[in-house]
Order: structure tokens, then C-alpha cells, then sequence
């Protein structure tokens, strides 16, 4: 009520400043002569103005007043909250967020041809590991193929708190893999969240780098990248565009027993891990691009229980390894995806790689006539992610893992697999994708001279969605 007749008493003084103007204007005087006669009206009128002026300030100061009142008198949202933000607004800072949270997804269909053979539980990617070791180990060459297994739900969620910044994200996908390889059914991507600095759960390996995954329809991806999301702790020291983060891991690993496996001494061994995996990357990002450096240590150990057996087939390996990664803007449509990657006994972390350890000839020592080792790896990603307009996109690239075999793995083993796309994608309106990508794979044996290529076309439909709220 205070503010409203302020309001009444400030626009009665509009009609006061009219009626001056009118007077003012109607007393002009039309010559010289005339302008003597009529110093004194002016004079008043210059008392007049005056006059108003200080109402003027003083109605100013009684609604600044009233304004104050209110912030008390009123609750809920108030004059405060806006006058704060504003201020906080002119002193460069930025206004508090509000919590949210975000559910997202798509529906994709995979189609396409196999002109070779691959295994049947990966008959919908590109894996050089899954193809046939031996000529017709996975039966005659072509085969037609249709999936949803891409499809995709997640929720993410975002709190301010006096603590940190609250994040999580839940998230499946339809990819069976392990047990159930090859099926349609729900798969965890990603079960993960973060308050301030540290975070903790399921999400992706410091060690690895999401960003070097191309813009392409094939699931699987580059086989030389370092991919693997992880059950971990996480320390973020620096965050932001660049970035430092540190993290214990989740340990696993696995072993080829080679030319030996059928043998009843290797039945007795067990894995153990008594140490986590430490994991950790440095970001360094500017205009044009970035460059992550990633490092990981590990122990892996096995135990030989046979407590009777003349041998004692026991041991430990030291795995390692160093990503270098980048992202570079060539032009404003053109983007390259890089990593070289090497190291020893981290065959766990690459998205494409046998066993972290092989099996070695020891003969020098009768305890320990063979023993385990930590299998050299490298791997390395190129590719070209070019945007041709608004509709459509091409990306193109090689990838490549090269693994050194220890002397008593079988000549089948894999040694060497190669991966290499094309494809044009089309986007009729921003949350559809569709388009056609042609595919090549390679396998190289170890020591048997065998190799064998696969060639793949794929046509693809993906439908995004999207939905937020804040609170």
C-alpha cells in the first residue's frame, strides 16, 4: 500500500511539469521587445522548476524507503533476490545455478553386409581380435545383419551444494558383451557420481581419452585406442577445459597359458590383485584443440596352488603405459582425432587387444621352467572428422595395435590388427542421423603366416532425444 501511493504522488507530477511546458511555450516572446516585458514571468517560472525539482528528490527518496519496507514486509521472492542478482551481474560474476536434471537417449538401428566372416557374437562391429585365426574358423564368407543394440537411455543430474557441484549419471545401453556377447539386453555404461573434486563409481579411465572416438556408426571404434570405463575413486585437482585427474581403479587382467595350456600343472593358478590400478591424466587446452597426456601402473600377480607339484609356477608382472592424445581444429570443419599409446601388460585397457600376459620359456630354472610376462603393446588412432554443412559430415581414419608375443604362445596368437572407415552422414534435422559407412579389418597372426581381411558395409538410422527440468 505504501509503494501504490507513491506511485499516485509521483504521477501527479506529471500534470505540474505539463503545465509548465505549455506555459513556458505559450509565453514565448515573439521579438526583442517583447522579451523585456516578460523577465519578470520567468523568473517566477525559474522558481517554479526549482521548486518541483526538490519534490521531485524527495518523492525519489520516500519510494526508496518504501522499497526497503517491502524487502521485509513481503515473503518469497522479493525485491533482494533481483536487486542481488543484478549487482553480482555488474560485478562480472555469474548468477547462482539452479539443480537440474537431464534424461536423454536414442533409438538406432545398425544394418548392413559382411563380405568375409567374423565371429557370429560380433557379427555388428569391426573387432580384428574376433576375426577367424584359422581359414573358415567362423564358416563361409557373407552374411546380412540388423541390430537396435546401440540404443541408448541415461539420466544425469546436476545440485549445487556449499560442498561442490553434485553430478551424476546413470546410463545403459543394449550392447551385450561377456556372458552374454551377441545379445540384445540391458548393458551399464555408466553409474557415476562427483561432488566437487572427487568423485566415485563406474564412468571412463583417466588413462584413456573419449574425445579421440571418431563421428562414425560403427560401435566398437578405433582398435589402438585405449577405451574402458571403470569402476574407480577419483581425485579432479584442477578442473575444467584443461585439467588434471587421478584415480585408483578397479584391478583385472587376463593370461594365455600358449603352448602349454592343455598342461595339468597351469590348472593350479589363480589370479590376485592386492593393489588397485593407479590411473591419471594432465589436459592442456587451447583454441586450437588440446593435448592429454595419460599414465597408468599396475601389479598383476598369480599364485600357483598345487602345493605337491615339483614346480612353482608362481609370480608377479609390472604393467605401464603412457597415451598421448589430441584433438586439433585444422579449420572450423575440420577436427583431427590423434593417440599414440604404448606400454606393457595394459592389453585391459585397449578397446581392442588379447591377454596382458603371455606365457615365456624359463628353462634356465627347474623350479620355474616357464613363466609369465607383461605382453608390449601399441597402439596408435588417426582420424578426420570433417563437417561438409549443416546436414552433412564425413570421418575417416586408420587405427592400429601391434603386440610383441612372448617365445610360448602359440603361432595362432594374435599379433597385429589393423581397422580403417569411411562414411557420410546425413541430418535431415538436428536429432536425426543417418548414412552409410564402409568398413575394413585385419588380422595377423603371430608366427603361422596367417592373415585375413574383412570388408563391411553399414547403413544406420539413429533418432536422439532429450529432455530437462530445473528446480
Amino acid at each position: 500500500m505504501v509503494l501504490n501511493h507513491f506511485r499516485v504522488s509521483y504521477r501527479d507530477l506529471f500534470p505540474l511539469m505539463l503545465a509548465l511546458l505549455l506555459s513556458v511555450v505559450g509565453r514565448v516572446p515573439a521579438s526583442a521587445q517583447e522579451q523585456a516585458s516578460q523577465t519578470p514571468n520567468l523568473q517566477q517560472m525559474q522558481k517554479r522548476l526549482e521548486q518541483l525539482e526538490k519534490e521531485l528528490r524527495e518523492l525519489k527518496q520516500q519510494m526508496g524507503a518504501a522499497a526497503e519496507i517491502s524487502k521485509e514486509a513481503v515473503p518469497g521472492p522479493s525485491i533482494a533476490v533481483t536487486t542481488d542478482t543484478r549487482q553480482a551481474e555488474e560485478r562480472g560474476e555469474q548468477p547462482k545455478p539452479s539443480s537440474s536434471i537431464n534424461f536423454y537417449g536414442y533409438a538406432m538401428l545398425d544394418s548392413g553386409y559382411n563380405f568375409k566372416s567374423i565371429n557370429s557374437n560380433w557379427f555388428d562391429v569391426e573387432r580384428p581380435t574376433q576375426l577367424p585365426s584359422f581359414r573358415g574358423e567362423f564358416g563361409p564368407d557373407g552374411s546380412t545383419f540388423f541390430g537396435v543394440r546401440q540404443t541408448r537411455f541415461g539420466v544425469k543430474s546436476f545440485t549445487p551444494t556449499p560442498l561442490g557441484d553434485l553430478k551424476t549419471i546413470f546410463e545403459f545401453e543394449l550392447f551385450g558383451t561377456g556372458v552374454d556377447a551377441g545379445q540384445t539386453t540391458f548393458r551399464l555404461r555408466h553409474a557415476w557420481g562427483e561432488l566437487g573434486h572427487f568423485g566415485a563409481g563406474q564412468t571412463w579411465s583417466p588413462f584413456m581419452d573419449i574425445d579421440v572416438f571418431p563421428n562414425s556408426l560403427e560401435y566398437w571404434g578405433p582398435n589402438g585406442m585405449v577405451f574402458f570405463r571403470n569402476v574407480q575413486v577419483r581425485w579432479t585437482p584442477i578442473q575444467g577445459a584443461s585439467n588434471v585427474v587421478i584415480a585408483l581403479e578397479r584391478p583385472g587382467a587376463s593370461a594365455d597359458g600358449g603352448i602349454y595350456s592343455d598342461r595339468i600343472e597351469l590348472q593350479n593358478i589363480v589370479p590376485q590383485f592386492k593393489w588397485p590400478d593407479l590411473s591419471g591424466h594432465a589436459r592442456l587446452a587451447r583454441e586450437w584443440g588440446y593435448v592429454q597426456v595419460g599414465a597408468i601402473l599396475r601389479k598383476v600377480a598369480w599364485v600357483d596352488t598345487n602345493t605337491a607339484s615339483p614346480f612353482n609356477l608362481s609370480g608377479t608382472a609390472i604393467g605401464w603405459g603412457v597415451n598421448v592424445s589430441s584433438n586439433l581444429n585444422f579449420t572450423k570443419k575440420d577436427v583431427g582425432r590423434l593417440q599414440v599409446v604404448y606400454g606393457e601388460g595394459i592389453e585391459n585397457y585397449m578397446n581392442d587387444a588379447p591377454v596382458d600376459i603371455g606365457i615365456k620359456n624359463n628353462f634356465a630354472n627347474p623350479i620355474r621352467p616357464i613363466k609369465g610376462v607383461p605382453l608390449p603393446v601399441l597402439g596408435v588412432v588417426a582420424f578426420l572428422d570433417h563437417n561438409w554443412s549443416d546436414k552433412f559430415s564425413t570421418s575417416a581414419g586408420y587405427s592400429m595395435v601391434n603386440i610383441d608375443n612372448s617365445n610360448a604362445m602359440t603361432p595362432a596368437s594374435y599379433h597385429q590388427g589393423h581397422y580403417a572407415l569411411g562414411n557420410l552422414l546425413y541430418h535431415p534435422v538436428k536429432q536425426v542421423t543417418m548414412g552409410g559407412e564402409f568398413q575394413f579389418g585385419r588380422r595377423v597372426n603371430f608366427s603361422d603366416g596367417f592373415n585375413t581381411n574383412d570388408y563391411k558395409m553399414q547403413f544406420s538410422f539413429r533418432y536422439d532425444w532429450s529432455k530437462g527440468f530445473e528446480f
